[in-house]
């Protein structure tokens, strides 16, 4: 039996007690009565026990609960500052990259229009040396030719 019980069976003894005439009074047995209040009261201590032991368990829960959220948000702040950490890194490392490429797209442009002009400054001087070798070329032939003629031309024709 637990306190509600006691006080139910106290409430019980109350109703079923003969009613004085003409009043709100009712007659009870005493004896009775007190030996249900002593019960309850012996109840009592178990019972509030029994509650102190409900909000102590109460407390420490609610203690566990708030040091668990306390380190569950802590956790989650340094994953997103992680996470934000690393999409800064992730986007310094692409505009970096991306300052890289510029840079060699423009060394690579400036080193192929050194490359086409010395390049055309060696074929220059190629065509030229080409140019004069081709007229002692064709200087060459002509002797070749004029030398062929004359010798070609009967003795009698030849000067002196």
């Amino acid at each position: 039996m637990d306190i509600h019980d006691k006080l139910d069976d106290l409430s019980a003894l109350v109703e079923s007690a003969r009613a004085m005439p003409m009043s709100a009074s009712c007659v009870v047995n005493r004896a009775q009565l007190l030996d249900l209040l002593d019960e309850a009261r012996a109840l009592l201590p178990e019972s509030l026990a029994h509650a102190d032991d409900v909000l102590a368990d109460r407390e420490v829960i609610i203690a566990d609960a708030q040091r668990d959220a306390v380190l569950i948000i802590e956790q989650a702040k340094e994953e997103a500052r992680i996470l934000v950490s690393k999409e800064e890194i992730f986007r310094a490392a692409e505009a970096e990259s991306d300052a890289i490429l510029t840079d060699a797209d423009a060394e690579a442009l400036r080193m192929r229009r050194e490359t086409d002009d010395y390049v055309d400054a060696k074929l220059a001087n190629f065509e030229v040396a080409l140019h004069k070798t081709i007229q002692a070329v064709q200087r060459g032939r002509e002797k070749i030719h004029g030398r062929q003629d004359y010798e070609e031309l009967a003795p009698d024709d030849l000067p002196g």
